[in-house]
């Protein structure tokens, strides 16, 4: 009978397991449906107008396409200009905008190839390595930030030495799956394999 049980305990488990990811994309879809819903009650409280509501999210997404389309051509756009000088002058709130834009285009940058490249490194002592995404440069030292698993939002910001890395041949992506996953997802045991034993 405790031999049953065991077994029932290990098929939960497994089946627990295996839907964890259906239920994490599951959320993502409901938290951007609210995000819509949420937008769409405001705009139509404002309006009390079904025919302006569908007018308001038009006119938002060519805007949005617009503005997207003058970044990519010209590097900048004359809105986003306005909108920096404006935040720029507000104590605090400037502060917190600068850091979260430099974040975004850390990883949504397609000229800036120093956000897209892996390395390893020691961390936190010698003989364990761990991927890291190079985030800035200064000569030979090296800034750093080392997501933890499963959740890669969080982490640590070192400096380190050129020296003390090894290039990966992971992108951000391949990065980010391999921490999400706790090592499950992980195409590179070359490369784990030449990692030097000190």
């Amino acid at each position: 009978m405790n031999e049953q049980y065991k077994k029932l305990f290990n098929y939960f488990i497994i089946g627990a397991f295996s839907v964890i990811p259906i239920v994490v994309v599951l959320q993502i879809i409901f938290f951007v449906k609210e995000l819509i819903s949420d937008l769409i009650r405001v705009v139509y409280a404002f309006s009390d107008n079904y025919l302006y509501t569908g007018l308001v999210f038009a006119v938002s997404f060519v805007l949005l396409v617009w503005i997207g389309s003058t970044i990519v051509k010209k590097g900048r756009s004359w809105v986003i200009n306005i909108f920096d000088l404006v935040i720029d002058k507000i104590p605090f709130i400037n502060t917190i905008y600068r850091v979260l834009k430099k974040v975004i285009n850390m990883f949504s940058s397609h000229e800036q190839t120093m956000a897209k490249e892996v390395v390893y490194v020691e961390y936190p002592k010698e003989g364990i390595w761990v991927p890291a995404y190079v985030t800035n440069r200064y000569e030979d030292k090296y800034i750093l930030f080392i997501p933890t698993s499963p959740n890669p939002t969080s982490g640590f910001t070192i400096i380190v030495d050129k020296s003390k890395l090894i290039k990966s041949t992971m992108d951000i992506e391949e990065a980010t799956s391999f921490i999400v996953s706790v090592g499950v997802d992980f195409n590179k045991a070359a490369e784990a394999v030449n990692l030097p034993n000190r």
